[in-house]
């Protein structure tokens, strides 16, 4: 695909993604592409997402987003914007690797609103042994903050795991907490245009408003981590479930390469 190069990055933007565990680049999926893409993860996000639930009668969890994973699994035109070679050449570059495998995608649409994305660390999540993990979060229309565009706490990445504490009420009181005591300077973007989008470390905290406005918030995000990891131990019922779900086969020190985890970029 035309669009579908290398994007140049630029030894600044390396060093700040280095020291903030986190950058937002421009035109990361030129606009003009953006339609079929978008088209399609919403269609696919229409058929593949189960709630049927009220906002109101949903957890904390439940009322962040509107999250489906593994989209590239059911529909070809995802597939062709999961597997792009800019995109993970992006995370690559980023994290300072030759080359990153898929652990998995997800749109996270947070509805009209919508409610806060609690406090939390990605990698809670993840059972790789590495700190080589990265998240691109890509909008696919404008949106501002008042939709609810990520927060980070900049620099926290270098702490590392800091528990069992997966995204619930507890993690936003928990880590709020954490974040206020440590000092770390918050940052989240006013605004984003259509095919910007964020990279941020597995371990970088982060969060989101809720969506005051009366538009869906729709976000596709892919995530990576250098090639040649190994799987993790499985110390939270949360990293069985995700080496069940994205790591199908492997055990604690296998290589963390399935088929389900192509080698990208």
């Amino acid at each position: 695909m035309e669009w579908n190069t290398a994007y140049d990055l630029t030894d600044e933007q390396v060093a700040a993604y280095q020291r903030d565990g986190h950058i937002l680049l421009e035109n990361v999926l030129p606009a003009q592409y953006i339609p079929p893409y978008h088209e399609a993860i919403v269609e696919t996000v229409a058929e593949r997402n189960k709630e049927t639930r009220k906002l109101a009668d949903r957890d904390t969890y439940g009322k962040a987003f509107l999250q489906t994973t593994n989209l590239w699994e059911y529909n070809e035109v995802v597939k062709n914007y999961v597997m792009a070679t800019r995109f993970a050449g992006i995370a690559a570059g980023l994290m300072r690797v030759d080359k990153v495998r898929l652990y998995h995608d997800q749109a996270l649409f947070k509805e009209a609103g919508g409610g806060i994305t609690p406090w939390h660390q990605d990698q809670h999540y993840w059972p790789l042994a590495t700190d080589k993990t990265i998240t691109m979060w890509m909008t696919l229309a404008d949106i501002d903050a008042a939709m609810g565009t990520l927060q980070f706490a900049s620099g926290s990445h270098v702490e590392g795991y800091l528990g069992d504490i997966p995204i619930s009420d507890e993690s936003e009181a928990q880590l709020r907490a954490f974040v206020e005591s440590r000092g770390f300077k918050l940052q989240q973007a006013d605004s984003m245009t259509a095919g910007s989008a964020t990279f941020h470390s597995g371990w970088t905290l982060h969060s989101a408003p809720p969506n005051t406005s009366d538009q869906m918030r729709p976000a596709m995000t892919v995530i990576y981590y250098a090639d040649g990891v190994r799987v993790s131990e499985l110390n939270n019922n949360n990293r069985v479930a995700d080496r069940d779900h994205w790591l199908p086969g492997t055990e604690p020190g296998d290589l963390a390469a399935t088929r389900l985890n192509p080698a990208l970029g």
